[in-house]
């Protein structure tokens, strides 16, 4: 890891205040918020990207091999965080690789689509710590794989939406 401070890295401040928006939303979804809910709000990140944009940033990641490289990454990165490694533990790893891979690929504009649980249904107890454990491990894995900052802000622009979703209040 490098000793970058946050003046010389971008992401971590864009991180930073994106999730201190969400945080301060009077959003609190009800148990029943549908998958249709949150991936409608993650589709449109938070208005952020047109889907000319969406498409530029499919291609940005690699395209499908792209993504499932990255979330090849972030599975070990996972693994390794203690913080976070007991919530996924006895996950089913060929699933969870391909419906996070379809998901994100479905968020950046691609021709996947994400046909896994509802956010509120596959997530149960999961803290804001947890929840930005995992961020920091997707950023972690992005670098890993030589995606350029500008394209990592705009995928985790598209991924914020999904926070509400995920983590218990």
């Amino acid at each position: 890891m490098s000793n970058l401070t946050i003046l010389e890295r971008p992401w971590p401040l864009l991180l930073l205040l994106t999730l201190a928006t969400l945080g301060c939303q009077n959003h609190s979804p009800s148990p029943t918020e549908t998958r249709a809910t949150a991936e409608q709000n993650a589709s449109a990140g938070a208005g952020l990207a047109t889907a000319d944009q969406s498409a530029d940033l499919y291609d940005a990641l690699g395209k499908r091999d792209g993504i499932e490289r990255l979330v090849e990454d972030l599975m070990h990165f996972i693994v390794d965080d203690k913080r976070i490694a007991p919530q996924f533990k006895g996950l089913n790893v060929e699933r969870f690789h391909s419906n996070l891979s379809d998901q994100i690929c479905e968020l950046a504009g691609g021709p996947c689509q994400y046909e896994g649980m509802a956010m509120t249904e596959s997530h149960h107890g999961i803290t804001e710590t947890q929840f930005n454990a995992l961020v920091e491990d997707l950023i972690l894995a992005m670098e890993k794989n030589g995606i350029a900052t500008g394209t990592q802000n705009r995928l985790l622009a598209k991924l914020a939406p999904l926070h509400p979703a995920i983590v218990d209040r």
